[in-house]
């Protein structure tokens, strides 16, 4: 099981930090108002700190160095922002997402690699896709056999600037399409990834352990291999 960081205790930060305990993730929850952590439920098992999401005593206690994944859903753009941008640059947190209620701020964002989800489209569901890879391996759609599924899945940040069609053929996947600032495209043979880009692919069902993994790593360790 993996350790994950939310900022913010509202109605979302609330529902991921119920979703991820109940799978048996450790869980630290961080807000600036302590009467907030009121809304957790008695049977929630992880912990709660005190403080802003981008400071570094704050950060600590909440064991960010243990991180598999950091959510800042507080009601901030901005802390949002910043705290996500520790998390990953000082941190090194491999999976961030943080919640943008200005979708122009979220496109620039996007465009500094950062993932976002803006307000107007919000969804505890969307946010467990960008911090919980497994979670999108459920799949967005299935075929009558049940043995193709069609996914969005997590990249390591290594694979931004190679082409489509290296990933392809890295992972046994065909791409069907990519996300980018919000708008569906579908990738040619010279499309390169960018940060930000949610990537949806079509594959096998039982291959899908694998393609997550080979994904999850940088290109340079495919090519070792």
């Amino acid at each position: 099981m993996a350790h994950f960081v939310i900022m913010g205790c509202g109605r979302v930060g609330v529902a991921l930090a119920h979703t991820l305990d109940s799978a048996g993730h450790s869980v630290a929850v961080i807000d600036q108002d302590p009467h907030a952590f009121r809304r957790l439920s008695k049977d929630f098992s992880g912990t709660t700190v005190t403080g802003m999401g981008f400071d570094k005593d704050t950060l600590d206690a909440a064991k960010i160095g243990e991180a598999y994944a950091f959510a800042a859903v507080s009601s901030g753009d901005n802390s949002n922002i910043l705290a996500t941008r520790v998390s990953r640059e000082t941190y090194n947190v491999p999976h961030v997402v943080a919640r943008i209620y200005d979708p122009g701020r979220a496109e620039i964002y996007q465009r500094l690699g950062i993932p976002t989800v803006a307000a107007v489209r919000w969804s505890t569901d969307q946010v467990l896709r960008r911090i919980l890879p497994d979670y999108s391996m459920r799949g967005d759609f299935r075929e009558p056999s049940g043995r193709l599924v069609l996914s969005e899945v997590a990249l390591h940040r290594d694979w931004y600037g190679h082409l489509v069609k290296e990933l392809e053929a890295a992972a046994g996947v065909r791409v069907a399409y990519l996300t980018r600032f919000g708008e569906g495209t579908i990738p040619e043979n010279r499309t390169r990834l960018q940060g930000g880009d949610l990537v949806h692919v079509m594959m096998r069902l039982d291959e899908s352990k694998d393609v997550e993994k080979i994904l999850a790593s940088p290109p340079a360790a495919q090519t070792n291999e």
